[in-house]
């Protein structure tokens, strides 16, 4: 059998609140690996934590102490300027809302990223349809936002999440706002995306039937994740 590659790591990750009665430990020494092509979903009760260790893994947020390695790389070792470079090129993100630009249709959405980074306009436009292609949108391509569906728009925010090849994709809740059909096909969308590019996929939410579609699933509680068995 070949050695898998750790692809995320995370060592003694600690994440505290304070609130005006007492300190709240969030994440209480955290180790985690996630492999390269795996498939991971983290659960656990409203409120315990599991979007903040989402938002550390992606480097929105910063730990209290304790380290993440990203393809090997210490990514709170950087600058705040290289990790913002290293986040846009191998952290894909999806929200439980699609934070798309209601002005743009589904094609400029998806292309912004690489606009932004500098990419030739032909090429952007090119590597766009490609993924809107692979998430079933090409016949969406010229539609604003407000003419696309909730499924429809959550895909287009999901081409976007990964038209710039990241290693890692990061879901907060990623059918939170949806309808069971549209959950469904998103859900398998994930999956199917996961086995084409071969990209790392953690997914925190509270849907059950998303959670056993993936590889592992892991219980965030008090602090710590628990594998589940």
């Amino acid at each position: 059998m070949s050695k898998r590659t750790v692809c995320l790591q995370t060592q003694k990750l600690y994440k505290s609140y304070q609130s005006k009665a007492e300190k709240i430990d969030v994440l209480s020494g955290i180790d985690f690996d996630a492999f390269k092509g795996e498939t991971i979903s983290v659960i656990g009760a409203s409120g315990i934590g599991k979007s903040t260790f989402l938002n550390i893994l992606g480097t929105l947020d910063q730990p209290d102490s304790g380290k993440v390695f990203i393809d090997g790389q210490d990514v709170f070792a950087f600058s705040d300027d290289e990790r913002s470079r290293f986040r846009s090129r191998s952290i894909g993100f999806v929200f439980q809302f699609h934070h798309l630009l209601p002005e743009f249709n589904a094609l400029e959405n998806t292309m912004m990223p690489l606009l932004i980074q500098g990419m030739r306009r032909r090429e952007a436009i090119t590597r766009a349809k490609e993924i809107l292609d692979i998430v079933h949108l090409s016949h969406r391509l010229n539609h604003r936002v407000t003419e696309l569906s909730g499924g429809e728009q959550q895909r287009v925010a999901v081409a976007r999440a990964l038209i710039h090849h990241p290693s890692v994709l990061l879901a907060d809740e990623p059918t939170g706002n949806l309808d069971q059909k549209s959950s469904e096909y998103v859900h398998s969308l994930l999956k199917q995306l996961n086995q084409h590019f071969q990209i790392t996929l953690i997914v925190v939410t509270h849907n059950m039937t998303l959670a056993s579609l993936m590889d592992r699933c892991v219980t965030l509680k008090d602090g710590q994740l628990i594998e589940k068995v």
